[in-house]
C-alpha cells in the first residue's frame, strides 16, 4: 500500500516537474526567437507588427502564460519570475531597436537632404486688421480729437432701452423699420447702439460727449445689408448745443474721413428719437460730386442719420430739456468702409476670404 502511494506521488512530482521544465524551455526559445528577428527588422511598421506578435494581448508570450494555471502553488512564482524576466528583456530589445531605427533614419535624411544655410528664412505670413476694425479705429480717433469718449453696452438688450426710452412706443409703426430679432417678449438683439446713449445718460449728468461703437442685428440680408453689422452712434448734451454744432462736428468728421474737398449736405428726415432730424450726405467719393453710376448721377451718397435729441428722450433719463439740449447721430461702419475702400458688396466683409482681406 505504501509503495503504491509513493509511486503515485512520484508520478505527480515528475508531471509537475516536466510542465515546469517545458515552460522554461518555451520561454527561453521565445526570447531567442524574438531577439533574432528583432536584429533584422528594418522599419518602424515591421517593428510594431513584431511587437504585437510577441507581446500583444494575443501574442506568443501570452499564450505561454496561460499554462501557469496548471502548475502548483510552489512553482507558479518561479515561472512568473521567468516570464517577467523574458518580457523585460524583449521589451528592452524593442526599445533599443526603435531608437536605432529612428537614429538611422535621421542620419539618412541628413545625408540626403542638403540645407543651404545661406538662403533667407521663410517668414510666416503676418495678418492684417479687418477693414471694419480699421474704420472703427479711424472714426474713434477722429471723434477722440473732438472730445468724445467711447461708451459700450450689452448686445442683448431690453425692449425699454432699445425702443421705449428712445421714443418708440409699443406697437408704433417706426418699430417695423428695425427688423428685430426677439429673444423673448421683452428681450432682443439690439437693432442699433442707441441704447448705449440711454444707459450713459442714466448714469451721468450733462455735459457729456460719447460715441458708441458696436455690433447690431437686424433681419436683413443682401448686397448692401447684413443681419449682423456694426454701428457707431454719437451723442453730445450740454447747455446751448445747436443744430449748427451738429453740422460743424459732422463736417469735420467727413472731411477727415474722406478728404477736405468732400462736400456735406443735410436733408430733412424722421427718426423717433430726434427732432428735427436729417439724413447726412457726402459728395460721391467716386465722381467727386459730378454724377456717376454709384451715386445714381445725383453726385451725393447717404452716409448717416442725425438730429437734435427729442425732449421725450430726455424725460426718460430725467434731463431738463428747458436747461440743456443735445444732438445724436449714427452711421453703419460697413457703409463707411464700402465707400472708403470702394467695396461693392457688403457680404465680402463677412466671408473671411483671405484674398479679399489681405488687401487691407
Amino acid at each position: 500500500m505504501h509503495s503504491i502511494s509513493f509511486f503515485l506521488s512520484r508520478m505527480a512530482f515528475n508531471s509537475t516537474f516536466l510542465k515546469d521544465t517545458v515552460m522554461k524551455d518555451q520561454l527561453e526559445k521565445l526570447q531567442e526567437l524574438a531577439l533574432s528577428e528583432l536584429a533584422v527588422v528594418a522599419g518602424e511598421e515591421e517593428l510594431q507588427a513584431l511587437k504585437v506578435r510577441f507581446l500583444g494581448k494575443k501574442g506568443e508570450l501570452t499564450a505561454i502564460m496561460k499554462g501557469i494555471g496548471s502548475l502548483t502553488a510552489e512553482e507558479r512564482p518561479v515561472i512568473g519570475q521567468v516570464v517577467n524576466s523574458v518580457r523585460d528583456r524583449i521589451e528592452a530589445a524593442f526599445e533599443e531597436r526603435s531608437i536605432y531605427l529612428k537614429d538611422t533614419l535621421r542620419k539618412e535624411r541628413l545625408r540626403s537632404e542638403k540645407i543651404d544655410v545661406t538662403l533667407p528664412g521663410r517668414r510666416s505670413p503676418i495678418g492684417t486688421k479687418h477693414p471694419v476694425t480699421l474704420v472703427i479705429e479711424e472714426i474713434s480717433d477722429i471723434f477722440a480729437g473732438l472730445g468724445f469718449l467711447v461708451a459700450e453696452g450689452p448686445e442683448i438688450e431690453l425692449d425699454y432701452y432699445n425702443f421705449e426710452a428712445l421714443n418708440f412706443p409699443k406697437d408704433h409703426p417706426a418699430r417695423d423699420m428695425q427688423d428685430t430679432f426677439f429673444v423673448q417678449d421683452n428681450l432682443l438683439l439690439r437693432t442699433h447702439t442707441s441704447p448705449v446713449q440711454i444707459r450713459t445718460m442714466l448714469k451721468q449728468k450733462p455735459p457729456l460727449r460719447i460715441i458708441a461703437p458696436g455690433t447690431v442685428y437686424r433681419c436683413d440680408y443682401d448686397a448692401t445689408h447684413s443681419p449682423m453689422f456694426h454701428q457707431i452712434e454719437g451723442l453730445m448734451v450740454d447747455k446751448g448745443v445747436t443744430f449748427g454744432d451738429l453740422k460743424g462736428i459732422l463736417t469735420i468728421f467727413t472731411n477727415q474721413m474722406f478728404g477736405s474737398d468732400i462736400g456735406v449736405r443735410l436733408r430733412p428726415s424722421f427718426f423717433p428719437f430726434t427732432e428735427p432730424s436729417a439724413e447726412v450726405d457726402i459728395a460721391c467719393v467716386i465722381c467727386r460730386g459730378k454724377g456717376c453710376r454709384v451715386c445714381k448721377n445725383s453726385g451725393w451718397l447717404e452716409i448717416l442719420g442725425a438730429g437734435m435729441v427729442d425732449p421725450e428722450v430726455f424725460k426718460h433719463v430725467d434731463y431738463d430739456s428747458e436747461e440743456i439740449s443735445g444732438f445724436a447721430f449714427g452711421m453703419g461702419i460697413e457703409r463707411v468702409a464700402m465707400l472708403k475702400y470702394g467695396i461693392n458688396d457688403m457680404r465680402l466683409l463677412f466671408e473671411n476670404d483671405v484674398r479679399f482681406l489681405s488687401q487691407f
